[in-house]
């Protein structure tokens, strides 16, 4: 296994690729949740069906990173390990899941305390996901700032 950080367009490409696998992964477990819990509107049982969904990702993302690859991650070649080139432990994983979500939760919050919405919120996103995976540029081995956190870190598996 070659232990070099893949580059960034590489790392993006299959972030995105990603975004499109758990399309599916969010509609089948939303459905699941709204046809047993007898959710009739959207907007009812939020909070709810917003902590499910964070716990179906936790489990969906924990079990294959500690598998070493998610189908996402196989078809682009990368490979999550831990800082000594191991595969994760589940522990590990989880503590990557949980730290992952930096790529969101600072614009987000930021929106919130400001009381924007809409495109002002998404220009927020946008720019903040830009900047954080621009980060990488200033880390030896061009780790995003979680995987530094939770001491792993993105390989090729060419």
């Amino acid at each position: 296994m070659n232990l070099v950080a893949p580059p960034l367009p590489r790392r993006l490409a299959c972030w995105v690729y990603e975004g499109m696998l758990l399309f599916a992964v969010v509609f089948t477990a939303g459905y699941l949740f709204s046809t047993l819990s007898q959710t009739r509107h959207a907007l009812d049982n939020r909070h709810p069906i917003q902590l499910f969904l964070f716990v179906v990702l936790g489990i969906y993302f924990t079990w294959l990173w500690s598998k070493g690859q998610t189908l996402a991650m196989k078809t682009w070649k990368i490979r999550v390990v831990d800082v000594n080139g191991r595969p994760l432990t589940q522990q590990r994983a989880l503590l990557r899941y949980v730290l992952s979500y930096v790529w969101f939760m600072p614009p987000l919050l930021a929106s919130w305390l400001m009381g924007t919405a809409g495109a002002e919120a998404y220009l927020m996103m946008l720019a903040w996901v830009i900047v954080y995976a621009l980060l990488t540029r200033f880390q030896t081995q061009r780790q995003y700032l979680h995987d530094v956190w939770a001491g792993t870190r993105l390989v090729s598996a060419d």
